[in-house]
């Protein structure tokens, strides 16, 4: 019998059992494959909410504190649970597992699904998480338009509640994305979004890409086919064995 191969979601902001337990939904277990096992931890300190290049910062570095054990600690793979991607590039170039990013995951799905995609997501604050990763990637030339509804996002109880009000203004939203800016795909701009996908696919007239789902896919993809990223894109640093970055951490 093969053995359960357990995949590390690291939530970027820290919080209690229940918030990590509401972004563990997106993952529900008929959507897991046999033999797979997410399990979601999320940071001991740092960011808030991610609208400041301060919490941008702290959510590369406590991202990355939460991951860098993750091989050592028996996990085939790690995932990280937010678009921007934090401590994506800095992760693969410790650990030899694979580590996917929702955003990575997602833009690249959309270029497959269309030629132009819009990133809508819930405020104007998240923008710059997405222009450092759409600049790293240089997928620019793809992008139709970021979008938001001018909404201050709830990072643990997520849309819970709010449906009725947020659900309809994604919705228009993207209609304009689709109408006015030529998107062909629609990425939602975070995996706190995710009670959102199902609606929102059911009434646009494109793809809607649901960026946690489509990075956890692809994480089980690279994992099943032995696949993980390139050292010699992601060179390891030369740390001796008494000069382990761990240590010293508070």
């Amino acid at each position: 019998m093969t053995a359960e191969r357990r995949i590390k979601v690291i939530v970027p902001i820290p919080m209690d059992e229940a918030g990590v337990a509401n972004r563990a939904l997106q993952l529900p277990a008929e959507f897991v494959a046999p033999g797979f096992h997410p399990e979601f931890a999320a940071v001991k300190w740092g960011a808030a909410l991610g609208d400041s290049y301060h919490d941008m910062l702290l959510m590369d570095w406590t991202v990355f504190q939460t991951g860098i054990s993750a091989e050592d600690e028996g996990y085939a793979g790690v995932l990280i649970d937010t678009v921007s991607d934090s401590g994506l590039r800095a992760l693969r170039s410790r650990l030899s597992i694979p580590v996917v990013g929702p955003g990575e995951a997602a833009f690249a799905t959309a270029m497959m699904l269309g030629k132009r995609f819009t990133v809508l997501t819930m405020w104007e604050e998240w923008f710059p998480l997405y222009e450092k990763t759409l600049t790293e990637y240089g997928w620019w030339e793809r992008v139709a338009s970021l979008r938001s509804i001018d909404t201050r996002p709830d990072v643990t109880e997520l849309l819970a509640g709010k449906e009725e009000v947020i659900f309809a203004k994604l919705r228009e939203e993207a209609e304009a994305a689709i109408e006015e800016d030529g998107a062909d795909v629609i990425v939602l701009g975070s995996t706190t979004m995710h009670q959102s996908a199902a609606y929102l696919a059911s009434v646009l007239p494109v793809p809607v890409i649901n960026p946690g789902q489509v990075a956890y896919k692809q994480l089980e993809l690279l994992i099943s086919l032995g696949l993980t990223h390139s050292k010699a894109a992601f060179p390891s640093p030369e740390v001796g064995k008494d000069a382990d970055i761990r240590k010293g951490w508070a």
